[in-house]
């Protein structure tokens, strides 16, 4: 529970230190995040479109996000949120394969813009190209 609420100040933190620089834009993105994710992933695991496979690893996904032992420890700035995004990323890269972009993007309730680059980071496709 301790380390919940360090990784919830830090985020906290980070967020305020965004706004405080100018970028509120960036800062919007970063709170809205893991709520957005949250949403994303189970709107898909519901989705009766989402191939079964897809929903294994979406499953697996929340677990290892859900863990409290990351590849890279939670504690380090920046990097430590980084190993779970890219993980995310490369699970809904997946999703996308195996259902669609379509569905995928039917689920995001934030803004296109960051969905595009969560798949970006995950190597699966252009800024610019639309999920």
């Amino acid at each position: 529970m301790a380390v919940i609420a360090v990784l919830l100040i830090v985020w906290i933190i980070l967020v305020v230190a965004l706004v405080l620089l100018g970028r509120r834009a960036l800062a919007r993105e970063l709170a809205t995040l893991v709520p957005n994710l949250t949403r994303l992933f189970a709107g898909l695991l519901r989705d009766p479109r989402v191939p079964f496979r897809a929903k294994l690893v979406l499953g697996g996904t929340v677990l290892y996000l859900a863990m409290p032992i990351d590849l890279v420890p939670d504690f380090v700035p920046i990097a430590g949120s980084l190993d779970d995004a890219i993980v995310a990323a490369f699970a809904l890269r997946y999703v996308m394969r195996a259902a669609s972009p379509e569905v995928v993007a039917e689920h995001w309730p934030g803004d296109p813009a960051t969905l595009r680059r969560i798949l970006w980071l995950a190597g699966g496709g252009t800024r610019r190209a639309r999920p």
